[in-house]
C-alpha cells in the first residue's frame, strides 16, 4: 500500500460528497489553484450549486474558486480523478465505495474526510476501504479539529492528516496547504479514527448535559471522563496516546462538545429540550455523524471487552428510549472507584 516513488500530480481531485464538508474541502483545494471536481448525490442541488457558483444550502455566501467544477455524471468525474476524496456520511460509505470501484484505475489514491465506523460491524473505516478497492490504493483520512463553515471561510484551521504512505500524505497535505490551513501528519490511522469518531458522540453528551442546565462542571467531567474512555479503547485496538491527545483526539473533542456550530452538540441540545429523538433530529434538520458512530463504538468496544459508560448512555437515549436527565444522572452518579494518584517523594 506504501510507496517510495515521487507521487503524482493529485489535480483534478474528485470530491464526492457536495454537503458542508465536501464543499468546504473541495473551496480549500480550489483555492491553491488545483483543478477540482464535485459531485454529489442530488442533481437538483448540483445544478442550484453549478448555477449560483455557491452551496447556498450548507456554505452560504463563499463563492466558488474558478478552477472547482460540478459534474452531476459520477463516472465522468471519477474517470477525470487523480485522486478521489471521500465526505460521505458513514451509513452512505460503503455504498460510495462500491460506486468509486465501477470507474477508477486501480492505483488511484483515495482519503476520506468521512467520521464513524462501518454501519452494523463496527470495522475501522480503512479496513472497509481495503475490503472493498484492495490494496493497491494509497489511502489517507483527513481530520480536525475543524468546521466546515470556517474552513470555507478561509479562517485559521488546522488539520490532521492520517496515512500509512509517507508519499501520499505529504502530496496530500500540500495539496491543502495554505497561510490559513496548516496540515500535519502522522500513520496512527487508528487513533486518528478512533478520535473522529468517539468525539461525536461524546458531543451529544456534552450538549445533553448543558441543555438540561447542569453547567460547565458537568461538561468539564463528560469531556474529561469521555478522553478517559477513548484513550481506553485506543488503547486496546494498538494506537498512539499522543493521537488522542492531539489535535485528532482531544482538539476536536474539545471543539465539538463546546460549540454549537456542532451538529453533533445541537442534537444533544435538542434532546434535552424535546425529550424525543424524532423530533431532536428534525430540529438539527441535518445528518449527525455521532448517531451512527454510537451504536458501532459501543459495539466495537464490547467487542473487546472496553467498558464506555458515557457512550453506552449516549445509545440508551438514542435508542433505547430512556430519560435524557436520568440517563446523564446516571454518569455523574455512577458508584466511587479510586484513581491512581501519582505522588512524589519530597526532596531532602
Amino acid at each position: 500500500m506504501a510507496s517510495n516513488a515521487p507521487f503524482p500530480n493529485l489535480s483534478p481531485t474528485v470530491v464526492l460528497g457536495a454537503g458542508a464538508w465536501g464543499t468546504a474541502l473541495a473551496i480549500a483545494i480550489a483555492r491553491n489553484n488545483h483543478d477540482v471536481i464535485l459531485w454529489g448525490r442530488d442533481p437538483k442541488q448540483l445544478a442550484l450549486i453549478a448555477k449560483d457558483r455557491e452551496n447556498g444550502r450548507y456554505i452560504a455566501g463563499v463563492a466558488f474558486p474558478d478552477s472547482l467544477r460540478i459534474e452531476a455524471n459520477l463516472g465522468k468525474a471519477l474517470h477525470q480523478a487523480k485522486h478521489v476524496l471521500i465526505s460521505v456520511p458513514s451509513l452512505a460509505f460503503v455504498d460510495c465505495l462500491s460506486q468509486v470501484k465501477q470507474h477508477i484505475a486501480a492505483t488511484t489514491p483515495i482519503s476520506w474526510a468521512t467520521k464513524g465506523l462501518t454501519p452494523e460491524t463496527g470495522c475501522f473505516l480503512h479496513d472497509t476501504v481495503l475490503e472493498i478497492l484492495g490494496d493497491d490504493h494509497p489511502l489517507a483520512i483527513i481530520s480536525g479539529p475543524s468546521f466546515a463553515a470556517e474552513v470555507a471561510q478561509d479562517l485559521p484551521t488546522a488539520f490532521t492528516i492520517a496515512s500509512l504512505d509517507p508519499v501520499f500524505a505529504t502530496g496530500l497535505a500540500g495539496l491543502l496547504h495554505r497561510p490559513t490551513l496548516r496540515v500535519y501528519t502522522t500513520h496512527d490511522i487508528i487513533g486518528v479514527q478512533i478520535g473522529g469518531s468517539i468525539k461525536n458522540v461524546l458531543a451529544i453528551a456534552a450538549g445533553i448535559s448543558d441543555g438540561l442546565g447542569f453547567g460547565a462542571n458537568a461538561r468539564a467531567a463528560l469531556i474529561t471522563r469521555g478522553l478517559a474512555e477513548s484513550l481506553h479503547l485506543s488503547q486496546k485496538l494498538g494506537a498512539q496516546t499522543d493521537t488522542l491527545i492531539g489535535l485528532a483526539g482531544l482538539g476536536d473533542l474539545i471543539l465539538t462538545c463546546t460549540d454549537d456550530q456542532s451538529r453533533n452538540r445541537q442534537l444533544g441540545l435538542a434532546l434535552a429540550s424535546t425529550n424525543s429523538v424524532d423530533a431532536a433530529i428534525a430540529q438539527v434538520g441535518k445528518t449527525v455523524e455521532g448517531m451512527h458512530a454510537a451504536r458501532e463504538v459501543l459495539l466495537r468496544a464490547k467487542q473487546i471487552n472496553v467498558e464506555m459508560p458515557i457512550v453506552e448512555q449516549v445509545c440508551n437515549i438514542l435508542f433505547e428510549g430512556h430519560n435524557p436527565r436520568e440517563a446523564v444522572q446516571a454518569l455523574l452518579c455512577r458508584e466511587q472507584k479510586n484513581t491512581e494518584i501519582v505522588r512524589t517523594e519530597p526532596s531532602n
